[in-house]
C-alpha cells in the first residue's frame, strides 16, 4: 500500500463470502480486512495493465490505419523462433 493516508470504505458482501473471507483468514493467520485490501489492491492492479495493453493495442491500430507499415505474420513468427533459441536480434523493420 502507499504512503498516503487510508481511508475506511464500506463493502457490501453476503454471509456466505463473509464466511469464506474469515475462514481463509484465520488459516492464513490474517485479517478479513488485510485478505479485502491484498485482493482489492491484487485486482486493481492486475486490471491497470490490462488497460495499459488496451491502449497500447488501440494506438498500434491507428497507427497502422495512418501508416500501413506492419510485419507479416511470418516475419514475426521468425522473429519470435530466433528469441526462442537465445538470439539477441533486433525485431523486423516494418515495411507497408
Amino acid at each position: 500500500m502507499s504512503a498516503t493516508t487510508a481511508r475506511p470504505v464500506a463493502i457490501k458482501i453476503d454471509e456466505d463470502t463473509k464466511a469464506r473471507l474469515k475462514r481463509l483468514a484465520d488459516a492464513r493467520q490474517r485479517t478479513s480486512h488485510w485478505l479485502m485490501r491484498e485482493a482489492i489492491t491484487q485486482y486493481v492492479d492486475r486490471e491497470e495493465k490490462r488497460e495499459a495493453f488496451r491502449q497500447d493495442t488501440l494506438k498500434a491500430w491507428e497507427a497502422y490505419r495512418a501508416t500501413g507499415l506492419h510485419v507479416s505474420a511470418d516475419e514475426a513468427d521468425a522473429w519470435l523462433a530466433q528469441l526462442e533459441e537465445g538470439k539477441d536480434i533486433d525485431p523486423p523493420t516494418c515495411h507497408g
